[in-house]
């Protein structure tokens, strides 16, 4: 049961979902996700004012909590299914990752950065949330020991695409990822049953840069 703090944010919730839909995200389940978790409990307390608005915010460590029109469009060019097993780099506060659950995704997700990792973890104990696996390790190498993943999603900035995570996708799995310096083309790249890569270019945005080895 939403307790009277939660209570004050459906509207601006379901406000930002109609927001989402007029800027092009089209897919109703993503949108329902988006409009099932309580992003307010994703962003520092002081910033809770500003959680349903469509832009990024600090959560510490030079990190941000990505805008949510961009968690939205990642999502929707992941093409989640429920059971799928998905892979995220860059754990964050957890949104990107409860949006990914909701849709039934068994989600493994690695964040560079200790301490924001384990106040995620206690976030996702707090609501409810049951990751299928969380570590804190080096990004750029996956998770080799729990491969392969049906999808793969990349939520800082690539200078170049990671191999090494592609190799880690199933037979038409596809990965989703930002690679740029200083700003980014949003890639989708498919892995094919005979193990070449088919690679989708989308539109630009501008993400912290992804980072090697762990903090």
């Amino acid at each position: 049961m939403l307790n009277n703090d939660d209570l004050i944010y459906v509207k601006p919730r379901t406000d930002l979902v109609e927001i989402l839909r007029r800027k092009g995200i089209t897919d109703r389940r993503v949108l329902e996700a988006i409009g099932r978790v309580p992003r307010h409990f994703f962003v520092e307390p002081a910033l809770r004012m500003y959680a349903y608005e469509d832009r990024p915010l600090p959560i510490g460590e030079g990190q941000t909590i990505s805008q949510p029109f961009t968690v939205a469009y990642q999502t929707q060019l992941l093409d989640v299914k429920p059971g799928m097993k998905v892979l995220e780099i860059g754990t964050g506060s957890g949104y990107q990752s409860a949006v990914l659950m909701e849709l039934g995704a068994k989600l493994y997700t690695v964040e560079r950065i200790r301490s924001l990792l384990e106040e995620t973890r206690k976030r996702f104990e707090r609501l409810g949330y049951r990751p299928e696996f969380t570590a804190h390790a080096d990004g750029y190498e996956g998770l080799p020991h729990f491969a392969p993943f049906d999808r793969i999603i990349v939520t800082a900035a690539a200078p170049e695409i990671p191999v090494n995570l592609l190799r880690q996708l199933t037979a038409n799995g596809k990965t989703v990822i930002p690679v740029g310096k200083n700003t980014q083309i949003m890639m989708r790249i498919i892995r094919q049953p005979d193990n070449t890569f088919v690679k989708e270019v989308f539109d630009r945005f501008t993400f912290v840069p992804m980072l090697r080895g762990k903090k």
